[in-house]
């Protein structure tokens, strides 16, 4: 008897790897130098096979950055399986907030893909999910509850995102380190006109001085200090 007819998918040869090791090997490879580096042809070669190997996987680089990037996230979902749930929602919402933000701060390709694709990205969804959820507690009403994990979501990302660039190439190369890279744009700004820059001159020394990290955490929590007077405002109208 002839052999029956074979799909597309059918005619691929399977490769000797798994989903996890494709996944695996593209965030190393993510890591090492971001998505440019990310092709089909150095991810099968650091895996040992050929380069359809990979589109038994994925049917796309896009894709493959989809599920990378929630391959990655499923760390943080589990780093917050555990958290006890506290009296203060917000509280608990800075927890999660600062674990993605470590995260994406660590490799900053990871905020360009965070919930691009859910369809594809279900740890992301779930870790959206658990941040709402501490939203919830706060009695909001549905569009103040979207725009507050929305606002959060946005500022983790955005920050860690450009706290996690390359840094410039002066301290790259290591002609500069990070302190006197500052140093050299706030002596720039006190010599601007004060009358013309009132600002810069007012901040110029803790802009010199300033850690990246307090600086998150400081715009953090003024983002949450002000849920916590909409939440309040909300529970005074309903009297309770």
């Amino acid at each position: 008897m002839a052999p029956a007819a074979r799909t597309t998918g059918d005619r691929r040869r399977r490769a000797s790897h798994s989903m996890e090791a494709v996944l695996a090997e593209a965030v190393r490879l993510l890591d090492e130098a971001g998505e440019p580096a990310l092709t089909f042809r150095a991810l099968a070669g650091r895996l040992g096979g050929g380069v359809a190997s990979i589109y038994w996987y994925v049917s796309s680089k896009e894709e493959l950055l989809d599920r990378a990037t929630d391959h990655v996230l499923e760390g943080v979902l589990t780093a917050t399986d555990d958290l006890p749930v506290g009296d203060d929602p917000l509280a608990d919402l800075r927890v999660i907030a600062v674990t993605l933000f470590d995260a994406i701060a660590e490799r900053p390709w990871l905020g360009a893909y965070f919930m691009r694709n859910t369809d594809v990205q279900p740890h992301a969804l779930r870790l959206y999910e658990r941040l709402g959820q501490q939203v919830l507690r706060l009695d909001l009403d549905p569009r103040q509850s979207f725009h507050a994990v929305s606002a959060v979501v946005g500022y983790v990302v955005g920050v860690a995102a450009d706290m996690g660039r390359q840094p410039p190439r002066e301290v790259l190369d290591g002609e500069l380190d990070q302190a006197e890279y500052l140093a050299r744009y706030a002596e720039h700004w006190r010599a601007m006109d004060a009358e013309e820059f009132p600002f810069l001159h007012v901040i110029v020394d803790e802009f010199a001085d300033h850690d990246d990290a307090d600086q998150f955490s400081a715009g953090l929590d003024l983002l949450l200090a002000g849920l916590r007077l909409q939440a309040d405002a909300g529970r005074r109208t309903l009297g309770t």
